[in-house]
């Protein structure tokens, strides 16, 4: 990336696994979009109230040329997931890259328009 990756941790310690993790994902991010300013990426543990498990919270932000600031909000939903972090990560993620194909197709103007409904006569 053109810019290092920024990972903020809240509520939990830092972990050199997650960190590898996140950073492996962040340069899949450069398969789709070759012009990303910035990526910062907050993980976070939520709630510490144990009645319900302690759920996830993972959002990147990235920013892309031409003025677009894309976001990816995933938490945790499911308390019986075996690794709950890397799945709600892996998540954050595969929204992302769908974001980053969005932007890309439209700064190529490769999106679908529907062709005028009045047929020439």
């Amino acid at each position: 990336m053109q810019l290092p990756v920024k990972i903020t941790y809240r509520g939990l310690e830092k972990s050199d696994q997650v960190d590898n993790l996140v950073l492996d994902y962040a340069a899949r991010l450069e398969k789709f979009c070759d012009h990303i300013n910035r990526c910062d990426i907050a993980i976070e543990q939520t709630n510490h109230a144990h009645q319900k498990g302690n759920p996830y919270r993972c959002r990147i932000d990235v920013t892309v040329s031409r003025g677009h600031e894309l976001v990816a909000d995933e938490r945790q939903m499911d308390n019986g997931t075996h690794k709950p972090l890397n799945k709600v990560i892996h998540d954050a993620f595969k929204t992302m890259e769908r974001e980053l194909r969005r932007v890309v197709d439209k700064q190529r103007r490769d999106v679908k328009t529907h062709a005028d409904s009045r047929s020439p006569k």
